[in-house]
């Protein structure tokens, strides 16, 4: 564990870093990039054992969600950041001219990331992008709960960055207190709703602007006239990969009563087909992080209409992919985002069931509709407030990074990816600059003369 003297040491080596001037250049930030990411490159075997180690992932997620999502981030941002940090030229107002008006992205300064254990590495690496090239410095607390993946982002952050401009401060809550008691000037928090109320009060403390990415109970609705093969196959993939740790995957499903049966059937077969009669032998599987979670899963299996799976392993931090039956919403599984491989699945009669159902719940991070009718999936995803959704698929809007991510409410505040975690972490200043060789008097006082004038000019233009 770090000790608070020396964690204090690091945010004052760090703002002297940056007031020095140290991270102005883009240049420089691109070249840290490119470092980044070849550090990346020439280390993935270290990092696929990490997270096999810390989440028992299959290669392929590891690969995909975590070393193929961070390079990516790097890859827009290498190729986009030196025209994204320019000054932008806004058009002015003629009260003011003749002028030169300017947008200026300036970083905020030093900031702090609070990264989660889920997916450990790229939802530690990806805001940290962000923040280097707008010209942070970034302290990264990465998750106790993950610890081997923490080792590895200590190893190739260190050989990209001085620690004057970016470092690793591992260890467990007390780190995360001890950094917090401190005045940052950004902080960037993923995990969940109770540790992000503890952030934000920090944060308000000196008020200090904060992005806080979190998750929620994510609807999945099943509309009559779906395609039931593929729905199935999505909504399994998305629920069950990385053993159901994932802020967008569907927290629970609402499916017409008509189509119930068939979307059963079909679910067990996709789960089976996947990871087998048995997924405990699956590599293919994850497993949960920790015994705690293991403990949460099977305590909320207590009494619990289990249609498939149900199966604990405390030792092997494992639970099967489970499927339940609701009857109604007075269910401890729907009490809070589940954020483990267990799915409930409620049926519904029509469009004002949906909407009870729905709103009995704070706004979700993610939203998901299955339907052939393209208005009414449309007319659903235009009347509900949640942080991204789609029509027909799951979690994969994710990967496109021009599109801003991030929740709404308890769901998070605030986005990223690509171009928008450029702009979350900078401070759009404005200025205006003026010529002096036209200078009416009309503006200045008395007005006793002039105010006329400029009344009837004022609403001419307005």
């Amino acid at each position: 564990m770090i000790e608070e003297n020396t964690l204090i040491q690091l945010k004052s080596n760090q703002t002297a870093f940056f007031e020095a001037g140290n991270t102005r250049s883009t240049k420089k930030r691109i070249t840290r990039l490119k470092a980044l990411k070849q550090n990346i490159k020439s280390n993935e075997a270290e990092i696929v054992a990490a997270l096999q180690h810390d989440l028992a992932k299959p290669e392929a997620e590891i690969w995909l969600a975590e070393i193929y999502v961070a390079l990516v981030e790097l890859n827009t941002v290498i190729k986009n950041l030196a025209l994204w940090a320019k000054p932008k030229r806004i058009p002015g107002k003629w009260l003011n001219f003749p002028s030169k008006d300017w947008i200026v992205p300036e970083p905020y300064g030093v900031t702090l990331h609070i990264a989660p254990w889920n997916y450990p590495f790229q939802l530690a690496l990806n805001p940290l992008i962000g923040a280097v090239a707008a010209g942070n410095t970034v302290v990264l607390k990465p998750s106790e709960h993950a610890p081997e993946t923490a080792k590895i982002l200590q190893k190739i952050i260190s050989k990209a960055f001085p620690p004057d401009w970016v470092c690793v401060a591992e260890g467990g809550p007390e780190v995360a207190h001890t950094l917090l008691k401190q005045r940052w000037d950004y902080i960037f928090f993923t995990g969940g709703i109770s540790i992000a109320k503890i952030v934000a009060k920090a944060a308000a403390e000196h008020l200090t602007p904060t992005t806080l990415e979190l998750g929620g109970k994510n609807p999945c609705i099943v509309d009559h006239s779906a395609n039931i093969a593929v729905s199935a196959r999505r909504i399994a993939w998305g629920k069950f990969m990385n053993c159901g740790q994932v802020c967008m995957s569907p927290d629970y499903v609402l499916v017409h009563e008509d189509i119930y049966e068939d979307l059963v059937t079909a679910l067990k077969a996709e789960i089976i087909r996947m990871y087998g009669e048995n997924p405990q032998k699956s590599t293919d599987y994850a497993r949960l992080v920790h015994q705690g979670h293991v403990a949460k899963m099977k305590e909320l299996l207590k009494g619990q209409n289990i249609i498939l799976g149900g199966v604990v392993d405390e030792k092997d931090r494992y639970v099967s992919p489970t499927l339940v039956a609701l009857e109604h919403l007075d269910n401890s599984l729907m009490a809070d985002e589940i954020f483990g491989p267990l799915l409930p699945i409620i049926t519904y009669k029509d469009e004002a069931e949906i909407h009870q159902t729905i709103k009995r719940f704070e706004k979700p991070l993610s939203f998901y509709v299955f339907s052939q009718r393209k208005k009414w999936a449309r007319k659903l995803m235009k009347t509900y407030s949640y942080g991204g959704g789609m029509i027909n698929d799951v979690i994969v809007y994710f990967t496109n990074d021009k599109l801003p991510f991030g929740g709404v409410g308890h769901s998070g505040t605030g986005s990223y990816h690509g171009k928008h975690s450029f702009d979350t972490f900078s401070h759009n200043k404005t200025y205006v600059e003026r010529s002096t060789w036209f200078d009416p008097k009309q503006r200045y006082a008395p007005y006793t003369n002039n105010f006329k004038i400029i009344k009837r000019l004022l609403k001419y233009f307005s």
